[in-house]
């Protein structure tokens, strides 16, 4: 079956990521990939500044379930979601998971960088690099 891979990260452009990515896949008959990759930080001499990698990956899980929940519940039925989460970069684990996909979906702009960038390095690593379209979202007010 098509896939429809759309990157999450809780931002508000995640989420309308996710919305449109949804409709998308529900216009074609799609299944929907939604993709929250994390990356346990290496900490290096500072002993002790980090949480433990399991802490985090259930931090992360829980960012993936409350996304998909918040934004999916509110959506009609008749796409079949399934929720991957992944360690690793974000770019690297959107194309990959896109290497087959009708497309990736994912936002102008995380959670991290700078407000001031017009296009986030995942988005514009995934735009120069992806094998198939990619549909960039920006918050209208951004």
């Amino acid at each position: 079956m098509a896939t429809i891979v759309v990157g999450v990260d809780g931002s508000v452009e995640g989420d309308q990521a996710l919305r449109w990515a949804y409709e998308e896949a529900r216009l074609r008959g799609a299944d929907l990939h939604v993709v929250h990759a994390w990356i346990y930080p290496y900490v290096g001499p500072r002993a002790g500044a980090h949480e433990a990698y399991d802490d985090m990956k259930a931090e992360a899980g829980r960012t993936l379930e409350s996304v998909v929940d918040r934004v999916v519940s509110s959506l009609p039925p008749g796409v079949n979601v399934e929720p991957v989460l992944v360690e690793g970069s974000p770019a690297g684990e959107l194309l990959r998971e896109g290497k087959e996909a009708l497309m990736i979906v994912v936002g102008s702009r995380g959670r991290g960088g700078f407000a001031s960038l017009l296009l986030g390095s995942t988005s514009q690593q995934v735009a120069h690099h992806a094998s198939c379209p990619v549909v960039i979202f920006r918050h209208p007010h951004g």
